[in-house]
């Protein structure tokens, strides 16, 4: 494809010789030559920034000024949060935020038909990479059947969407799908896609070398920044305008440097590194902040743990977590494959444009934070949150004080499982799962579980039988390691047996439990848990059964599935016994480093990188046989209840509107701290008896076909209808009462789609009420677009996670936070209110303070100030058009 880039006013274009040719780029010392500032002792991860505004100024779009402001930024100690339009270079999908995504995409090229446009205007102007990785669940396990019998059952649940998404694939300029059963779409881009220095032609025709970077529609894009490519988590609807090419409205970050040094203890993981990380930087205050790791600790950190750490940004709460270029990323680099001239030139690139980390490298940061790796100890995290650092030795007390303080229930209570010879109790490990993009892209905690789960077996231990053990890695790779090194054998003995590549238990895609074990909690009320090597344990989200989620390495998952219960302090209790009648401890089966690096160094090979990826767009005889229709738009299938035609730009006229006061809003929801986007547009499986249920059952659909939340994303009807229906969620207008109900116009209980659906049937418009870090984990576009088809007009909340608060703006929805110290809860919230928001007509400005006037049950009328959330200019107007979307595709047809 070819870049369109600025008109160079600044003269900062030069050339560098790599790999046997010479390229062109845009230069940062040429800009300090050219006397645009003092920008030497910038962070790397700001200056990737700060080369896409010389390659991209125009004058218009991106200034010179906007050049300085970055000189200006380390002359006022890291901060200067001017607002600039930034272009990634291409974006990255999954399949549940895809879906939706190409969706959206095949409906505007409808909508433009209908602004007397061409449908071919509509398509990605950067390249875009949809990998399939979210669709596979566990319905069979601990059987060497268990891969092909899952992914059967996964072309049947998903032929809808796969029809769907490659029908997508032939009609769009610049668009690939990575097909089911490659891997997972960060761990794809790690090992494959990811170049660290892109090039592309520009339009005069000349090649031109640049910071490989990217926005992706999963959070955890994040995890490719530990090969020092700039990239986070967008909305889908901030991603679809990216790719039709519309800039990344945002301001120039805040960078907390942290510091590593020292080394990785014996028995340490990178696991247990990035849980103590998260907790360290949730306490800081990331949010919205780059966070940059340096330090002479990561001259001993490969580049798989860095991708380790740099994967849970999200769950620390920073827009990226980035590592600069060095000796390890080139190592990287060459050992996955990539090509030996692209190898040398990143090396070149950085070294010349002052991106490389060497000995002397030595930012300004605008703070920072020391961690010594040697104080690292064996941990894990929960049950309800990555930040819950939990040393392993304080695991069983810390379970019995959640057991008191959060879930109020009895210890020992014991339920006998019917036709089973044991019994479950509270703290009974019922999932074990390793899964994730978080881990199993890091051979050393993969080959160390395998090692464990080796040295078990000959012990004679087994998973005990009440646990849903699976391995489900996030590359062919990985098998290709496991296989090489024996493990996958070991693995297989106690239970780890292949269920499929792709995100699984750590989406909630774990699958049903055993029937007679899912009667037996229900029947006690029992707190099962579970131990995954993910990176997200929030409420409800990994199993309706489950509600305890614990995070651990690899390693440790295997060992807790051997004791099978958390209330047994692995540390000093035995997991099991023998064959040979003896107690078996965990330290009898935990490797050394040595052990574990001499086995990844002989394993994990250039070759096996390269074999994997040769063919990787091309799929299985299955994927290949997927019939699609060549036609530039789609043919909606009327009887589809995956893939539905939304209503966003239906009737749409060419001239936006303008933004309206908010008078006589009812209260949808009240909701308290930390509610996350599982909340808010849950991913899991869902019962007959809710809407979406409902739905699909009025449309002959058994339930066994229902799928989940997530793989049907691509119909709206199904999607509003989970809008905060979450089985965890508590709307604090109720009491005690958990899932997804209110209070509708009549003061009944009711579901939150019925009463939304009363409420627009009378004109009323809807508020929700939140607290702190509202809109907290993955990106999931549906969690604002529910919020939009449900009728609310703002949300009012204490603070608002990064990604939420985009994609509310970009589907027209307001975000607001409380100033002042109010709170739903000093303000005596009841969810019998009348809310009107004023100030917004006429010229509003980014975060103008308004009022808001609240009318209470009794009569009582009180006004407070809020902050209006819409960030930038630029979203003032995405706002007036109703959307991102229209805004574009406005644009588009009157080009």
């Amino acid at each position: 494809m070819t870049v369109t880039v600025g008109h160079d006013s600044a003269k900062t274009r030069q050339t560098l010789t790599a790999g046997g040719k010479s390229i062109d780029y845009y230069s940062i010392p040429a800009a300090e030559a050219a006397g645009l500032g003092d920008f030497s002792r910038l962070p790397a991860a700001l200056k990737v920034v700060l080369e896409n505004m010389l390659r991209f100024e125009d004058g218009k779009t991106v200034s010179v000024d906007d050049i300085k402001a970055f000189s200006d930024w380390g002359k006022l100690g890291g901060k200067n949060p001017r607002e600039i339009a930034y272009r990634p270079a291409r974006v990255l999908m999954q399949d549940f935020t895809g879906v939706p995504a190409v969706v959206d995409l095949a409906a505007m090229r409808d909508g433009i038909l209908g602004l007397k446009g061409s449908a071919s205007q509509i398509n990605p102007l950067v390249p875009v990479d949809l990998v399939i990785d979210h669709s596979v669940m566990i319905d069979e396990f601990g059987t060497p059947r268990a891969f092909q019998a899952n992914v059967d059952r996964e072309y049947e649940r998903n032929m809808e969407r796969y029809v769907f998404l490659k029908w997508g694939q032939n009609a769009f300029d610049n668009f690939r799908v990575v097909p089911p059963g490659t891997g997972i779409c960060h761990q794809v881009n790690l090992e494959y896609l990811a170049q660290t220095v892109w090039t592309d032609t520009d339009q005069h025709g000349v090649e031109v070398a640049y910071p490989d970077t990217l926005v992706g529609t999963d959070s955890h894009t994040t995890m490719v920044n530990g090969l020092a490519v700039l990239g986070w988590g967008v909305g889908g609807i901030e991603a679809e305008a990216a790719m039709l090419g519309q800039p990344v409205s945002m301001l120039i970050p805040e960078v907390v440097g942290f510091k590593l040094t020292g080394t990785m203890m014996e028995g340490t993981t990178a696991t247990d590194l990035v849980l103590k990380v998260v907790q360290m930087l949730r306490r800081h205050g990331v949010v919205n902040k780059f966070v940059e790791f340096y330090g002479p600790g990561l001259d001993h950190l490969p580049l798989a743990d860095r991708a380790t750490i740099a994967n849970m940004a999200p769950e620390y709460g920073a827009t990226c977590g980035f590592f600069p270029i060095d000796d390890e990323t080139i190592r990287y680099l060459h050992m996955t494959g990539r090509d030996t001239a692209r190898v040398a030139l990143v090396e070149a690139y950085a070294k010349a444009n002052g991106m490389w980390r060497g000995p002397d490298y030595a930012p300004v940061y605008t703070s920072t934070l020391e961690l010594d790796m040697g104080s690292i100890v064996p941990a894990i995290s929960g049950p309800k949150r990555p930040q819950d650092f939990v040393p392993l030795t304080d695991a069983k007390s810390g379970f019995a004080k959640e057991m008191e303080a959060s879930f109020k229930r009895p210890l020992g209570t014991e339920v006998q499982v019917k036709g089973e010879d044991y019994k479950l109790s509270s703290g009974k490990v019922v999932i074990a799962s390793i899964t994730s993009c978080t881990n199993t892209s890091n051979p050393y905690v993969m080959i160390g579980a395998g090692l464990v789960a080796r040295k078990a077996r000959a012990l004679g231990l087994k998973s005990k039988p009440w646990v849903k053990t699976s391995l489900a890695p996030g590359s062919q790779v990985v098998s290709e390691y496991l296989n090489a090194a024996n493990l996958q054998e070991d693995l297989d003995a106690v239970g780890f047996n292949l269920v499929g590549y792709g995100c699984t238990t750590c989406i909630g895609n774990s699958g049903p439990l055993q029937p007679e074990i899912s009667a037996a909690i229900t029947e006690g009320d029992l707190v099962a848990t579970a131990v995954l090597s993910g990176n997200r344990n929030f409420e409800g989200r990994i199993s309706p059964d489950v509600r305890a989620n614990y995070l651990a390495s690899p390693p440790l998952v295997v060992a807790y599935a051997l004791a099978g219960d958390m209330n047994i302090d692995l540390t000093t209790e035995p997991l099991g016994t023998g064959s040979n009648g003896q107690p078996v401890y965990l330290r009898d089966i935990w490797p050394t480093n040595k052990e574990i690096a001499d086995l990844v160094h002989a394993t994990v090979t250039r070759e096996a990188f390269l074999k994997k990826y040769a063919d990787v767009f091309k799929g299985d005889e299955k994927w290949q046989g997927v019939e699609i229709t060549d036609a530039e738009t789609y043919d909606w299938p009327a009887s589809s209840t995956y893939i539905q035609n939304p209503p966003y730009f239906r009737g749409m006229a060419k001239t936006p509107g303008t933004i309206k006061n908010i008078e006589g809003a009812r209260v949808l929801a009240l909701l308290g701290d930390m509610i996350t986007t599982d909340h808010i547009s849950p991913a899991g499986s869902f019962k007959a008896t809710t809407p979406a249920g409902k739905y699909l059952t009025e449309r002959q659909v058994p339930l066994s076909e229902f799928n989940s939340y997530g793989a049907r994303r691509g119909n709206h009807e199904v999607m509003m209808r989970g809008t905060f229906a979450n089985i965890r969620i508590k709307n604090e207008m109720l009491d005690g009462v958990e899932g997804g109900y209110t209070k509708g116009p009549d003061g009944a209980q009711t579901s939150i789609y019925d009463a939304s659906m009363a409420y627009q049937a009378n004109g009323t418009p809807l508020v929700i009420f939140g607290g702190i870090e509202y809109g907290a984990g993955s990106s999931r576009d549906w969690a604002a677009k529910g919020t939009a088809l449900l009728g609310v007009k703002a949300v009012i909340a204490e603070s608002f996670e990064r990604i939420h608060r985009s994609n509310l703006v970009g589907m027209g929805v307001i975000p607001f936070e409380f100033t002042g110290g109010d709170t739903r809860k000093s303000l005596g919230l009841k969810g019998d209110e009348t809310v009107a928001i004023t100030g917004l007509e006429g010229d509003l400005k980014p975060l103008s303070i308004i009022p808001c006037t609240i009318t209470y049950g009794d009569g009582t009328v009180k006004t407070i100030q809020i902050k209006c959330r819409i960030d930038t200019e630029i979203e003032i107007e995405y706002v007036e058009h109703g959307g991102v979307l229209h805004y574009v595709l406005r644009d588009l047809a009157s080009a």
